[in-house]
């Protein structure tokens, strides 16, 4: 079984605030040694080969078969499959050349009759993989899970992708699944595998406790509609670490529904490329505290750093750092909007409170501070956060302390600064997305 990094709390009491000057700034630890990289199961329970046929029952048979704190390993070839369940404690381990697919079948998904359809919900399938209720395991190996999201719908004339994208212009709800469901778990870790092509949301996690994601490459085009990267949902512990994310929407989104809040949620180390950006929202009903984001690299995302939410799902969002950022290519390098969705009813205004920026360095673009009404304005803190002349501030009913390194170009009303930010040193972030060895069959 792994050697779990069992507490990510753990890596947060490292994470140091003190005053300067009036400016609360944000010294993160300075090495992974507070991250240790997670550690392969020691045991293998069994090594399949590939088949030419549908795995489905040869892999649950075999997943439900292996003892608590082993491994099932796929060797290199194609497995073709429908929905999975995990066992609680079971890693799933994806060798380098293996190639995990999801059945196009919309029957085997099927929770209501209408997986596959456009309806007024959206809820209608379930996911490929389902980690319910689980304690320990994971997801591990240099190989790929595919969803097939590109490919056609069996039976129909066209691909989930593609129905997702009716459903947007006929004001329905898609019925796709998602590639990977986590819910009521705990200890999970997710180490080098590459996910891709999901029909929905690639991996969800609600109500979790202690997760890891390492390693981990999601690759998706730009134009799939509602393909979240990672999505941590009323869950607290979440480590996310030296993975690589492009898709068609939220690259991480943190949330926060009626289920509970979200807490302690770590990011260091990541880079996403095209995608919204590293989000936090759009339902924060819950609560969103305690999060951290460090070496980020935000390559061409529409938004960068973004907190998005209405009065519809609004809550309070608080304690959030971002560190040593490096942003190219955004339209909206800073994103921080209570007012998500303008034509949302309802009483639960966004708060957004302590967000501090330290050392974030971007192009053009629009810089959004936008609260909700002077009784609830958003509470900032900038320190060397610097952008070309050309980009341009809209700021509502926000308040903003300035600390010693500046800030460029400087916000409206600000005319005594510091002095002006320094830009970053981001040359050397500017790296290609790494492809997986694996077939792009």
């Amino acid at each position: 079984m792994f050697s779990l990094l069992r507490n990510v709390k753990g890596i947060i009491a490292s994470l140091i605030v003190f005053p300067v000057s009036g400016f609360s700034a944000m010294l993160l630890a300075q090495n992974n040694a507070d991250m240790p990289e997670p550690v392969l199961p020691a045991h293998i329970c069994a090594r399949l080969a590939s088949s030419s046929g549908d795995d489905t029952r040869r892999l649950q048979a075999a997943m439900d078969n292996c003892p608590r704190g082993e491994a099932l390993q796929l060797l290199a070839g194609r497995f073709s499959s429908g929905p999975l369940t995990m066992k609680s404690g079971v890693t799933l381990w994806i060798s380098r050349g293996a190639m995990l697919v999801a059945n196009s079948d919309p029957r085997v998904y099927d929770k209501n009759g209408h997986c596959g359809t456009v309806d007024h919900k959206g809820n209608g399938c379930r996911p490929f993989i389902l980690f319910k209720s689980t304690d320990g395991g994971g997801i591990v190996g240099e190989g790929v899970i595919d969803g097939q999201g590109g490919k056609p719908i069996q039976g129909q004339e066209e691909s989930w992708w593609q129905l997702a994208r009716r459903a947007q212009t006929e004001g329905g709800a898609q019925n796709v699944p998602r590639l990977i469901e986590i819910e009521d778990a705990s200890h999970i870790i997710f180490h080098g595998i590459t996910l891709r092509n999901s029909p929905g949301f690639h991996v969800t996690l609600k109500n979790v406790q202690d997760a890891t994601f390492w390693g981990v490459r999601i690759d998706t085009p730009v134009n799939a509609r509602n393909t979240d990267g990672i999505d941590p949902i009323s869950s607290q512990n979440i480590l996310i670490a030296h993975s690589f994310i492009r898709t068609g929407d939220d690259n991480v989104a943190i949330k926060a529904g009626a289920g509970g809040a979200t807490r302690h949620v770590v990011l260091v180390d990541n880079h996403f490329y095209w995608g919204h950006g590293m989000s936090i929202g759009s339902e924060t009903l819950g609560g969103v505290s305690d999060i951290r984001v460090r070496d980020l690299t935000l390559d061409g995302t529409t938004s960068g750093l973004r907190i998005k939410s209405d009065i519809s799902r609004g809550g309070v969002v608080s304690d959030v750092r971002y560190e040593n950022v490096c942003m190219r290519g955004n339209r909206r390098p800073l994103d921080f909007d209570t007012r998500y969705d303008a034509h949302a009813i309802g009483n639960n205004i966004p708060v957004y409170l302590d967000i501090s920026l330290s050392h974030i360095a971007g192009e053009t673009g629009q810089l959004v501070l936008r609260g909700y009404d002077a009784v609830h304005p958003l509470q900032f803190a900038l320190n060397g956060v610097s952008f070309n002349n050309t980009a341009r501030w809209l700021i509502e009913s926000a308040k903003i302390v300035i600390g010693p390194d500046g800030v460029t170009p400087a916000p409206p009303g600000e005319t005594s600064l510091p002095r002006s930010a320094v830009p970053a040193d981001c040359a050397k972030n500017w790296i290609p997305f790494p492809m997986t060895d694996a077939s792009e069959d």
